[in-house]
Parts: C-alpha cells; sequence; structure tokens
C-alpha cells in the first residue's frame, strides 16, 4: 500500500472543471455482488481508488477473474469454484468493506473463515447489524480472535427489521434475500445511494427488489442470477461533496460535474441557506438510468453561519459522509456553526486538527464541535488521521491555506479519492508527492 506525503503550496485561486468519480461505496458493493451473481459482469465507470484495488486483490485471491479492459471499465468472471481457504488475510484485514462478503457468499459458501477488517479508525464501529439481519436467513457468524467463522444454512425468506439502518448491512441483508426462496420484506433499510446502486445492478441481474429507494424492501428471491453485460456505476456524491467544499473553501469558480442530486439536495440547501450561491447544469439521467444528474457550478461569495446545527443523518437526511466536507466551508462562513456527528465516536475530534491551520474549532465532547469564522488559513504540516473525510478536509483547509503544507499519511484519502494529486492539478492547484520528506 503507498503511504504519501502530499506537498501543497496552497492559497491559489483554482478553475475549470471536474468529473465526479464513482468512488469506493458503490463499486465496492458491486464487486461483492458480483459473487453472488456467480456469473460474467461488466461494470463501467469504474474507479480505481485504493479501497477498490484491495477488494479486487480479496476476491482475487478465492478465484474471482478480474480483467481491466480499459482505464473504467472492469470485466469480472466468478462463476468458477471459490476457493476460500486461499483469501488474502492482508487485504482483507486493510478494508472493513470486506464484511459485505457475509451476505455475497450466504447462498454460496457452506463455511468459510473471513479475517478481521480494518478501514477508518472511528472508535468501536460493531457489526451486530448485520448479524441480527444476516442470522434471520440462516448465517451463522462466529467470532474468533483474528477471523469470523461462517456457516450458511440453506436461506429462507425473511421479514426483517433492520437493528440499524447502517449501508453496509443493509447490503448484507439484500444479498442474502436475493436467493432466499420466498418473499423477504428489509423494514429500516437504509435508502443510500450505493444501497440504491446494488438493487439496481441486482435487479438488472434477475434479481427482483421493489421498493428501491424507500426504506422498506421487497425482496422475491429468485434460484439464480444472470450474467450482466454492461452496467454503469453511479457517481459517487459524496466525491462530488468534496470538489464542491473545495471550490467554496478557495473561493474558486469551479464547475463539478456528473453529480447525483437526489444525493446532493439537502447539502446544496444548507450551503443556500449560508449564502452560496450555485447553478444547476445540464440535467439528465445517469447512464444507468436510474438517477438525476446536473453539472454544478459554484461562484465565489461571502458566507453566513448556519442559523441550527449541522448534523447527518440516513438519507434523506444530510450524507454522513459529507459532515466533515463542510468543516473547511465553515471555517470561511461569519459567525459560528455546532457540528453535531452523533455517528461515531470519535471523528469529530479530529476536527481539532485544524486548528493547526489556523481554523478557529472548540470541541465540545467527542460527538459536537463549534466552528467559527471567518479565519485566514495558514500552512502547515499535519499528519492525516486514519479516516478518509476528515483526511480529506484537512487537505481541503490546505489548499485554501497560503504557503507550503505537508501532509503526511495521506494513505486514507487515497482509499476513497480517485487520481487525487492529478485532478487537483488539472483545477490549478500546486500539490505533489515526497515520500522523503
Amino acid at each position: 500500500m503507498p503511504n504519501n506525503t502530499f506537498i501543497v503550496n496552497g492559497g491559489k485561486k483554482l478553475k475549470g472543471s471536474i468529473e465526479t468519480s464513482s468512488g469506493k461505496n458503490a463499486p465496492i458493493a458491486l464487486l461483492c455482488a458480483s459473487v453472488l451473481i456467480a456469473n460474467k459482469i461488466t461494470l463501467k465507470d469504474m474507479s480505481r481508488v485504493e479501497e477498490v484495488e484491495r477488494m479486487i486483490e480479496v476476491l482475487s485471491s478465492i478465484g474471482v477473474e478480474f480483467r481491466w479492459i480499459d482505464e473504467k471499465t472492469l470485466y469480472i468472471d466468478s462463476s468458477k469454484d471459490l476457493k476460500m481457504e486461499e483469501i488474502n488475510k492482508e487485504a482483507c484485514a486493510n478494508t472493513r468493506i470486506s464484511l459485505l462478503l457475509l451476505g455475497a457468499l450466504a447462498s454460496r459458501e457452506k463455511k468459510y473463515k473471513l479475517y478481521k477488517t480494518g478501514g477508518c479508525k472511528l472508535g468501536e464501529r460493531t457489526i451486530r447489524p448485520h448479524l441480527y439481519a444476516l442470522e434471520k436467513f440462516g448465517v451463522k457468524v462466529a467470532s474468533k480472535a483474528n477471523y469470523y467463522e461462517v456457516e450458511n444454512a440453506p436461506l429462507k425468506a425473511r421479514d426483517i427489521v433492520m437493528y440499524e439502518s447502517g449501508d453496509t448491512a443493509t447490503e448484507n441483508a439484500i444479498m442474502a434475500a436475493a436467493l432466499a426462496p420466498g418473499v423477504s420484506t428489509i423494514m429500516f433499510a437504509s435508502a443510500n445511494y450505493m444501497v440504491q446502486d446494488l438493487c439496481y445492478f441486482l435487479n438488472s441481474a434477475g434479481a427482483k427488489i421493489e421498493g428501491i429507494g424507500t426504506t422498506t424492501l421487497k425482496i422475491t428471491g429468485v434460484k439464480k442470477l444472470h450474467k450482466v453485460d454492461e452496467y454503469y456505476i453511479i457517481p459517487d456524491p459524496v466525491d462530488a461533496m468534496a470538489w464542491i467544499s473545495l471550490a467554496i473553501t478557495t473561493k474558486s469558480p469551479l464547475t463539478v460535474k456528473n453529480c447525483v442530486y437526489d444525493f446532493l439536495a439537502l447539502e446544496l440547501e444548507n450551503l443556500s441557506v449560508m449564502g452560496q450561491k450555485y447553478s444547476l447544469l445540464n440535467k439528465r439521467k445517469s447512464k444507468s438510468g436510474n438517477f438525476t444528474i446536473y453539472d454544478i457550478k459554484i461562484t465565489p461569495g461571502n458566507l453566513k453561519a448556519l442559523p441550527d446545527k449541522l448534523h447527518g443523518r440516513p438519507y434523506p437526511g444530510l450524507n454522513i459522509d459529507n459532515v466533515p466536507l463542510f468543516v473547511p466551508i465553515l471555517t470561511q462562513a461569519k459567525g459560528e456553526t455546532l457540528i453535531h456527528d452523533w455517528v461515531y465516536e470519535n471523528r469529530a475530534i479530529y476536527y481539532l486538527e485544524l486548528k493547526k491551520l489556523g481554523a478557529d474549532v472548540l470541541l465540545l465532547d467527542p460527538h459536537r464541535a463549534l466552528i467559527k469564522g471567518p479565519t485566514e488559513l495558514k500552512a502547515n504540516e499535519v499528519d492525516c488521521p486514519p479516516a478518509i473525510r476528515p483526511g480529506m478536509a484537512i487537505l481541503i483547509a490546505m489548499l485554501a491555506a497560503k504557503g507550503k503544507s505537508v501532509l503526511r499519511n495521506a494513505y486514507p484519502i487515497e482509499r476513497a479519492y480517485e487520481n487525487l494529486i492529478q485532478r487537483l492539478r488539472q483545477l490549478g492547484a500546486d500539490i505533489s508527492t515526497d515520500n522523503n520528506y
């Protein structure tokens, strides 16, 4: 795994346009779902972020075949027998989202080991919601010191209530239900963008999923799924939000292209309340035909603090992953804004790292921070926190801060943001890597 140090000469106005990538969340879910389909699949607009590379390593190690047809098109053949005993332990441990194999393999493997996983360091992140859902379908998981021992009984359709409306837990339940004989109902399901894209993808393979986009899914189990000749992955709204945050924080006239509107509408409304000006351009359908797309043009202006606290919640609320990306914006807004980052135990603590760049951040408790602005951001040297979105927030602040900043151990950001250095340079940013710095 690379562990780059970023050198940033910030304070420059950026310009131009940037295309939204498919990021990591939807691509990872579809990669895991390919094992459930057990056939040949071609995924279009696939990103090549580090998290995707790790998942390909995991799946390759058990016998799934991959071939890049071009830079954005990935061919997958998961039809051959899997070799679970040969699973890549290191790659598995480096990505928490490999937990999605629990649902993907529920109908395919009777007994196997799944090695315990890593990902962002955000306090305790229980897998209980996954287990409570999956055990109802017939999946039994025993936790050992370094791995989970999984034993799958023949699947049965069930009506379940999600203990927690988590994205990956819901995806696991969907994949288990897809091949469970009978009709299953999943209540309090996540309806987030990657969950919807998974449902549309599975339906393109012959699954019968109703209620997509709502919190109640009705899934009629089918005997098998067929090959998918072509499926276009949803553009990642959290990727789009990072570029929107960059444009606003650096006061740069940027156009963020290929934005999925439904999953950014509330973020944009909050920005409107703050006085941010933007234009929605070129309305169209996504390449999959399932989502409404706009290009979003950001116009620099003066901002005021939000009159109410900013907090994330499951869709259709403000995206939980987008909360940290508001922090650099709020450093440039006049007044005080309270951020309530209630989901993770210690993510708000990472916002204190922005104080090293001149931000006025007061941590009230492990979940709440008060951001005061506007402040002039200043260059400094910072170690990237082991969490994707707070790390990206720090990089955005560095790009806005005049002078030379150093961001060490930037790998967490590269887990989700594709070709980051090249894309930033395309906009006029002065950024490079120097691992000897």
